[in-house]
């Protein structure tokens, strides 16, 4: 896959799908610790999302490091917009600002919110 292939099945994920877990492995079988925390968190808020297998690619696994300009995986996208990785998921999650986001968003339902 090119560089411009990857670049574009980053962002039509992205669009297409208002939560995208760029992961180490699947949700039903995370690969890392810090993939895993994510998931567990979206789980916690019943949010639907989506995740991506960044191990499935080298190129997948660079490009979205690229797209981003951030280093690391987990990356939690929100209607298209990059909202980081685990450790500033787990902060927004543990001072709600995740849960408000999400709601915000429309993705969560307002009763489980």
């Amino acid at each position: 896959m090119s560089d411009t292939a990857v670049h574009d099945f980053i962002a039509r994920t992205v669009a297409e799908h208002p939560v995208v877990l760029f992961m180490k492995g699947t949700p039903d079988a995370p690969r890392c610790g810090f993939s895993s925390l994510v998931v567990q968190i979206l789980d916690h808020v019943s949010a639907p999302f989506v995740g991506v297998d960044v191990l499935q690619s080298e190129e997948l696994r660079e490009g979205i490091k690229a797209y981003t300009d951030w280093p690391t995986i987990p990356q939690l996208y929100v209607k298209g917009e990059f909202v980081g990785g685990s450790d500033i998921v787990r902060e927004m999650f543990q001072a709600g600002e995740l849960q408000t986001l999400l709601s915000d968003a429309g993705v969560l339902d307002q009763a489980e919110a």
